[in-house]
């Protein structure tokens, strides 16, 4: 059953939520937005981020109410008091800016949630109700509206955008979206202090948001929206591709290495518990359909090319190799890891010591002992002992992990 326009006011009410919509110079749309709007809330905060045209005027005529900017954003500040409310920049800041600034007003305000729309017409607030539904559903999510990318007059670049957004946001933080860059939103704010822990001021802060959501561990979700695009004589645009573009860009730059120094080690730590350990192992090597013999051959693969001379690729070789042989892939990549850094040098002397012993020569031992001719033996005499080395070191760890699969896999 469908959410009525006043069904849909009762529950943004219960729910202490408040629409915001960020607009700069868009005189030709806001009318059109705001009578359609007032429909579903009771309670607006419109974002005048710097507005040269009627913007102001069009507002008046529904009963908007200027609220200072800086009482709204003080601590415990109760300049907004619910109902129609515009909130002024003194100049054009960006719309992340207006967002950040709306959305730390609101929270201090004492509302719960914020639905974000935009004032250019694309949006239809007939879709809030979803919105509503899918809050209760999971009350600390952030949810995105989710466009029809194949719409009429939707802009090609908008498209493509989206789509190297979304994959960007994939690897970032493992949730997959079908639309990253919709501003049709609704945010929790309880527990979401947008104040500090965002940096961009332009479009890119949309993206950065559901990255830092995602990261503290939030649910962050599409449902289906409806978009309209006008045709691109009247579409009224502050989005310019190459430099809005750039900056999205530099900013999953430093997303990813955020990632790589802090947030996959900090994910790993946290999930590497004896009972995740012991979890892994029963799951993949203990009641694993593969038979015994498999095991014990994919992990000897692993080892055997763990202690190889291949530094920094044994891991690709290994997976590798074993989906060739059609083996375990997790065992042979998971022993491959045998060459830890804190080994190599005990695995690199072993390997050289077998060498020398299958050549018959004596080992040099001292870097000051090495020449150019005898520079060819010695690099002969350590690949030939590694692989020698591997394949009995490989083949006494490979007895060894028989012997547990018979004694654990029996009970």
């Amino acid at each position: 059953m469908l959410m009525s326009p006043r069904d849909c006011k009762e529950n943004l009410a219960e729910l202490d939520a408040i629409v915001i919509v960020p607009t700069f110079n868009n005189a030709g749309t806001i009318g059109t937005v705001m009578s359609s709007l007032i429909k579903y809330s009771s309670d607006i905060l419109v974002v005048d981020d710097g507005c040269t045209d009627a913007t102001s005027g069009i507002l008046a005529t529904f009963g908007f109410r200027e609220i200072s900017s800086d009482d709204a954003l003080k601590p415990g500040a109760d300049a907004i008091g619910g109902g129609k409310m515009i909130m002024k920049h003194p100049r054009n800041m960006g719309k992340g800016a207006a967002l950040k600034n709306s959305l730390t007003a609101a929270a201090r305000a004492g509302y719960r949630y914020a639905i974000t729309l935009d004032a250019d017409g694309q949006h239809f607030p007939s879709d809030i109700p979803a919105f509503v539904e899918a809050v209760k559903d999971d009350p600390e999510a952030v949810i995105v509206g989710s466009r029809n990318l194949e719409s009429e007059n939707m802009p090609g670049k908008n498209t493509f955008a989206n789509r190297f957004s979304n994959f960007w946001y994939r690897l970032e933080t493992g949730i997959r979206l079908e639309d990253t860059q919709s501003g049709f939103r609704m945010y929790p704010l309880k527990g979401m202090d947008y104040s500090k822990w965002y940096y961009t001021s332009l479009y890119e802060f949309e993206l950065e948001a559901i990255v830092f959501a995602g990261w503290s561990g939030r649910t962050v979700k599409n449902i289906p929206v409806n978009v309209y695009y006008p045709p691109e004589e009247e579409r009224v645009s502050h989005f310019r591709p190459l430099r809005d573009f750039t900056r999205i860009s530099l900013l999953n730059t430093v997303l990813v290495l955020i990632c790589l120094l802090y947030i996959w080690p900090r994910d790993f730590l946290r999930k590497l518990t004896w009972k995740n350990i012991r979890r892994f192992f029963d799951e993949n090597l203990f009641h694993t359909e593969d038979g015994n013999l498999k095991l014990v051959v994919s992990l000897w693969l692993g080892s055997f090319v763990g202690l190889l001379p291949f530094y920094g690729y044994q891991l690709v070789l290994a997976v590798f190799l074993a989906h060739i042989l059609r083996l375990n892939r997790l065992v042979a990549g998971l022993f491959s890891a045998i060459s830890i850094p804190p080994a190599i040098p005990f695995i690199i002397y072993a390997s050289y010591m077998t060498g020398c012993r299958l050549f018959g020569s004596s080992c040099v031992v001292a870097f000051e002992e090495i020449s150019f001719s005898n520079l060819a033996g010695t690099v002969a005499e350590y690949v030939a002992g590694g692989f020698v080395f591997a394949a009995a070191g490989s083949t006494v760890c490979a007895f060894v992990f028989a012997l547990m699969l018979m004694i654990f896999r029996r009970r």
